[in-house]
């Protein structure tokens, strides 16, 4: 691994300032970070460490909507109280993302950012309709976490931009469901992941196959993607793969209606 700075902001403000230098990096729960700088993928001069800025929270608003502070662990998602009573398709997706042991140190911030699409939480949250806070030194958007991504670990973050929160609507009566096939143990990556939302309107995102989080408005638009080979699966695999776990999807939102 390449030599590198650590900073460590005590402040957001700081924190940005920090994140507009040339080779800077946000450093969260690492989990994914550590490994694509042991194999040289990443070579950063500086890791910002974001652990001492106040976005660890999880809070119900006013209109009974979920807002996540960034730096939240996905183990402390998981376990919310407030979670698995309204969102409860959040808490059972946790369940199999990864192992306990990688839940207690990621975060949610992290692991919208890393844009990997074989990460559970982009498709279900963009499912969800769900938006993220970004904040840079010119101040704060927030924008649907569909759009972060712009393909395979690329994101759509401005230099020196941080995510600071997950805002999610509520669930009311509406359905919503996960589904992932991995071709080895249940908390493997993915070959394909399915999140489906009930409502007004149906939210259908598929993962893995794609990518990035792709939206489709139903079955038939399943023949127009372009499905990604890899070790998990070739590309026609996958798309009967997509077909299968498709109508499941649907069939498990319908029965987890209100």
């Amino acid at each position: 691994m390449a030599p590198f700075d650590l900073a460590q902001p005590a402040s957001l403000q700081e924190a940005i300032a920090l994140l507009g230098a040339e080779g800077a990096r946000p450093f969260a729960g690492g989990t994914a970070l550590m490994l694509m700088m042991k194999a040289g993928v990443l070579r950063p001069h500086r890791l910002v460490s974001l652990h001492r800025l106040k976005l660890s929270s999880i809070e119900t608003g006013s209109g009974r909507g979920l807002r996540i502070g960034a730096m939240t662990t996905l183990s402390a998602l998981e376990r919310s109280p407030e979670v698995r009573k309204g969102w409860p398709v959040i808490a059972r997706t946790l369940r199999t993302l990864s192992n306990v042991r990688v839940r207690n140190v990621a975060t949610v911030g992290g692991a919208l950012a890393h844009a990997d699409p074989h990460m559970d939480l982009p498709p279900l949250l963009s499912a969800l309709g769900a938006k993220v806070l970004l904040r840079d030194r010119n101040g704060q958007r927030a924008v649907p976490v569909e759009e972060l991504y712009a393909g395979y670990l690329e994101n759509t973050l401005k230099p020196g931009e941080l995510i600071t929160h997950v805002e999610i609507p509520p669930l009311g009566k509406r359905g919503a469901a996960y589904l992932k096939c991995t071709t080895r143990s249940a908390d493997d990556w993915p070959a394909v992941g399915v999140a489906v939302a009930l409502g007004e309107e149906m939210r259908i995102f598929v993962s893995a196959a794609t990518d990035r989080p792709t939206r489709i408005a139903d079955e038939s638009g399943l023949a127009g993607l372009k499905i990604e080979s890899d070790l998990h699966g070739s590309a026609a695999y996958k798309r009967q793969l997509l077909k299968v776990y498709l109508r499941r999807a649907i069939d498990e939102a319908r029965n987890a209606s209100h």
